[in-house]
């Protein structure tokens, strides 16, 4: 009888610690799957350049909110952490470091050239995808150097052909000058620009120079354009030099063109420049207001922002969509799933329909050519 009540107890007890171990077992998969998906979100949200880095925070936020709303993806919540790198190298290493040491697992940004190179290299070592809007250094995919670096905007040297095309074949200019800010952005432009001027075997460059960022008097640099009889400039980097330049140019009543990138083609360069602004041309990102998704990603920005977005707004919420797509196509966060996804999975945004090619660029984005008239940005050439 003793051994019957034993066995008896015996038995429950191995089919309650089954059962508990069941449990256990079974509540710790919920909880792991349950843990959110966290993305960063690096760029600059302060600072000259803050005009580029909010609208990709901004674009971030409206879709992750709707993904939550709907319970994320695959039953997980999104997270996103939000840095700022200023646009600068060096911060932008600390950004990275921070970001990895509070998890992510997908970067959004980093916004500008050199920011982004500095930061490549330790999100890599640690195998975390990176997409950015608007880091347009050709050698971010070309160089093969990082193998974790996607981005929804063409390189420079598809902007910098634009530009030298649009001078010699559309305002059959003969004499160019070639300006830059020194930085990876801006001098990587304009070597592409001035090395397809070369090749033209039309036109000529009269004269290529870089100048410092954030300084007060251009004065120089713009006496040696009007020195060198140059028909147009075509300079290479960021919206705080270009206002100047412009302005001190037009101030000496220079007619001289003034064509340059989407580091440019911002309302903060039209706002900065004034009168002056009027006429400069820029190359940016092609139009695509009329597509559905962008049109709903635009009244959304506007019903919660109140405003119109700002430069790469687009390209960013293109790059989350393309993001969270391949997350949710792959089930999986892991670096391997999430870069072959991005290079399979077709998905729908603003930019259109897209997927990477195997260096990480988007297959279907270009540029096209803008000019300020009456005080906006209006496209006038389709990309070529």
């Amino acid at each position: 009888m003793v051994k019957k009540i034993k066995s008896r107890f015996l038995l429950f007890f191995l089919i309650f610690a089954l059962f508990g171990f069941t449990v256990f077992f079974t509540s710790a998969k919920l909880s792991i799957a349950a843990e959110p998906i966290i993305i960063g979100i690096a760029g600059a949200h302060s600072g000259d350049l803050a005009s580029y880095g909010i609208p990709t925070l901004r674009a971030a936020k409206l879709i992750i909110d709707e993904k939550n709303a709907k319970c994320g993806i695959n039953n997980r919540k999104i997270k996103l952490l939000a840095e700022d790198d200023v646009c600068k190298p060096e911060i932008a290493v600390n950004t990275a470091t921070k970001l990895i040491s509070e998890g992510v697992h997908v970067v959004v940004g980093h916004i500008c050239s050199g920011a982004t190179k500095a930061a490549l290299g330790i999100y890599k070592d640690v195998k975390i995808v990176v997409i950015s809007p608007s880091a347009t250094n050709p050698a971010l995919t070309k160089s093969g150097n990082y193998p974790n670096f996607f981005r929804t905007i063409a390189p420079d040297d598809v902007q910098a052909k634009l530009e030298v095309d649009f001078a010699i074949n559309i305002l059959k200019v003969k004499k160019i000058a070639v300006l830059h800010d020194k930085g990876d952005y801006g001098k990587g432009l304009a070597e592409y620009a001035r090395n397809f001027i070369k090749e033209s075997k039309i036109a000529q460059v009269v004269l290529y120079e870089g100048v410092t960022p954030g300084a007060v008097d251009y004065s120089a640099v713009v006496q040696k354009i009007k020195r060198k009889k140059a028909e147009a400039v075509i300079f290479g980097g960021y919206h705080p030099e270009a206002s100047k330049i412009i302005t001190q140019m037009r101030k000496k009543r220079m007619k001289t063109i003034f064509i340059s990138d989407d580091g440019v083609k911002d309302d903060t360069f039209i706002k900065v420049a004034g009168e002056s602004a009027e006429g400069v041309y820029a190359t940016g990102p092609k139009n695509t207001s009329n597509n559905p998704i962008a049109l709903k990603a635009v009244s959304d920005h506007k019903r919660v922002y109140g405003e119109d977005p700002g430069a790469f707004f687009l390209n960013a919420y293109s790059a989350v969509l393309a993001i969270l797509n391949a997350i949710e196509k792959s089930c999986s966060t892991d670096y391997n799933s999430l870069t072959n996804a991005l290079k399979t999975e077709f998905v729908a945004t603003p930019l259109g329909i897209l997927k990477f090619d195997d260096k990480g660029d988007a297959i279907g984005v270009g540029f096209s050519m803008y000019q300020v008239k009456n005080g906006v940005f209006v496209k006038i050439k389709q990309a070529l």
